[in-house]
């Protein structure tokens, strides 16, 4: 009998009102997207309005084109770049430069190196493939030796993988000895480890991980050419490379 007083004397906690106001002014923001969200689909299922490229913007891509096929085949004809000491077996490879008209060959080479958007950034495996496919981008990617610090901040910061169609941050040691027990990786700093070292496992952890979507500010988005400046020319960077991290990471 005292338990049931008990029970009946305590006081249910009510939700404070600024809480209910901030809630409702988020379903608000809610509706509101997702009925904009509407829209934008029924508009593109509509179909997309046409857009018109002007004659400039064609002998453009010509240009770029050309101009990419011309130095392709120049350098074939040039002895290979030595390899670097065998030490620097790892590097970190960031795009910087738009690629619209650009030749097959080099487009071609931007996706193998994961590459597609403009300032994502992915670790590559130094050997005389990868140096020739360097060459071939050279234009475009500035590349580099990443230290151990760069590559820790990189991971922890903005590493993911892909679980379906979604990214998934790499939060979970469970989730990564899950997927990658196999190759004896079981936490975020054998990943690391595996990734600096350039470990048997290597080619399977960075395949695991998503390329590096890094960050510009928005007003060095805006000011292109004060943005170029900041992060200087493409092609190889050597221990410079580390100096883009961490301005973009």
């Amino acid at each position: 009998m005292a338990e049931t007083e008990a029970e009946s004397k305590k006081v249910i906690k009510l939700v404070p009102e600024y809480l209910l106001k901030k809630r409702k002014a988020y379903q608000a923001i809610k509706a509101t997207q997702a009925k904009l969200a509407l829209l934008e689909k029924r508009k593109v299922s509509k179909g997309k309005p046409l857009k018109f490229k002007r004659l400039e913007d064609f002998l453009k891509a010509s240009h770029r084109r050309h101009r990419d096929d011309t130095r392709i085949e120049r350098s074939q004809h040039r002895p290979p770049a030595p390899l670097p000491p065998a030490k620097s077996k790892l590097a970190f490879a960031v795009r910087i430069r738009e690629i619209k008209g650009v030749s097959p060959k080099v487009m071609k080479v931007v996706q193998m190196l994961r590459l597609r958007k403009i300032f994502s950034g992915a670790f590559v495996k130094i050997n005389k493939t990868s140096m020739a496919m360097m060459k071939v981008v050279e234009p475009y990617v500035a590349w580099g030796f990443p230290n151990l610090k760069s590559v820790r901040e990189l991971i922890l910061k903005r590493g993911q993988t892909r679980i379906g169609r979604r990214r998934v941050p790499l939060t979970d040691n469970n989730f990564i000895e899950q997927h990658m027990g196999k190759y004896g990786i079981i936490c975020l700093e054998d990943l690391i480890h595996e990734i600096y070292a350039v470990g048997k496992g290597f080619r399977a952890a960075n395949n695991f991980l998503l390329p590096f979507r890094l960050s510009v500010a928005r007003h060095a988005a805006k000011d292109k050419a004060g943005l170029l400046k900041d992060l200087g020319n493409p092609g190889f960077r050597n221990t410079g490379i580390n100096a883009i991290i961490r301005q973009q990471n």
